[in-house]
């Protein structure tokens, strides 16, 4: 193991930020991520990177960067009903999902083309077209940075949220993930009422429902409609789609302000539904917008964009414009997706 000084991010992110970090290492297991902490102890800033798909680096990184690259997938378990799979967090979130859809194991079809490794998986509790990891989620393994000693996590252990988890608030940056175990289902049942999964289907005339047809219709939705990050830099969502109450949707129904009256909403409960964060940007004009190489992306408003040269600090102001017109125009407040250093 060796750091590496002044090293450029560009490459680790997904928007394709110019930013360099003060040191850099890779390790490959946890063995490994004891040494570079070893190594590095005298620097006070430490991050873990993985993908770099859900970063906007708005400033160089005076400290350490180490990046998850442990790899490995592996079923360890399972059952008439189930079957458990252990990998690695430095494995790609899409080549997980590829290998469920081709053992016909059920459970994350729907999501699909969504970019990262499975160790962001957890964190973030990422979800698309009704579904979430934690709906799927068996445990983790993670290394304290400050201990240098492994924890297991089991579901109730990493208190999901809508986007959320207790690596993203109680233990933020506390912890590195090592590796993520799922269950999935041997005999599917699908969700896809979801999102226009339903219509993508018919239109593929699909006549046998399946795990690969689901994860086909996801992957057709999401390349007509989301830009590709090795060739455009984003970071997929930029906000969270906010929840409402039901006298908020009343409200919002209600109101003259709206250029389309049909109001996308979903259920949560009796009280509480959740509102496309995009159709809100969309409403409040900035789809299609653009201003030297940022950008709100032509397709989908939720997505902001580096055309090229554009700086975190940029795309940062761009995501706070948009946040105060929905506020002004709403009165609903956007929080972003994506983690800004």
């Amino acid at each position: 193991m060796q750091f590496q000084k002044n090293f450029s991010l560009k490459k680790y992110n997904t928007f394709g930020l110019s930013a360099t970090a003060k040191c850099f290492a890779t390790f490959s297991s946890a063995e490994e991520l004891k040494e570079c902490l070893d190594e590095g102890k005298s620097v006070v800033r430490k991050m873990i990177l993985g993908g770099g798909s859900n970063i906007l680096f708005t400033r160089n990184f005076d400290g350490v960067v180490l990046k998850n690259e442990i790899l490995g997938m592996t079923i360890i378990e399972e059952d008439d009903e189930y079957v458990y799979i252990k990998a690695g967090a430095g494995v790609k979130w899409h080549s997980f999902v590829m290998f469920c859809v081709d053992h016909n194991f059920s459970g994350v079809e729907n999501l699909s083309l969504i970019p990262g490794n499975m160790g962001a998986s957890p964190m973030q509790n990422i979800g698309a077209y009704g579904v979430e990891i934690k709906d799927v989620f068996c445990n983790l393994e993670a290394f304290h940075l400050e201990e240098k000693t492994q924890q297991k996590f089991s579901a109730s252990d990493c208190e999901f949220g809508y986007r959320e988890s207790v690596f993203k608030n109680k233990y933020k940056n506390q912890f590195a993930i090592l590796n993520v175990t799922y269950r999935l289902k041997k005999h599917p049942e699908f969700k896809i009422t979801y999102g226009s999964i339903e219509k993508e289907l018919e239109k593929m005339q699909v006549q046998e429902l399946s795990v690969k047809a689901v994860s086909d219709a996801v992957i057709s939705i999401r390349s007509s409609k989301l830009p590709n990050p090795e060739t455009t830099g984003n970071a997929g969502s930029f906000f969270k789609n906010p929840i409402i109450g039901a006298p908020e949707l009343q409200k919002l129904r209600e109101s003259n302000l709206l250029t389309d009256p049909n109001i996308p909403y979903y259920k949560i409960d009796d009280k509480n539904f959740k509102i496309p964060a995009g159709w809100l940007i969309e409403q409040c004009g900035w789809k299609g917008y653009r201003k030297g190489d940022v950008g709100c992306y032509n397709k989908q408003a939720l997505v902001l964009i580096n055309y090229g040269n554009a700086t975190g600090n940029e795309i940062y102001d761009l995501s706070e414009e948009i946040k105060i017109s929905v506020k002004e125009k709403f009165n609903i407040e956007l929080d972003r997706e994506v983690n800004i250093v």
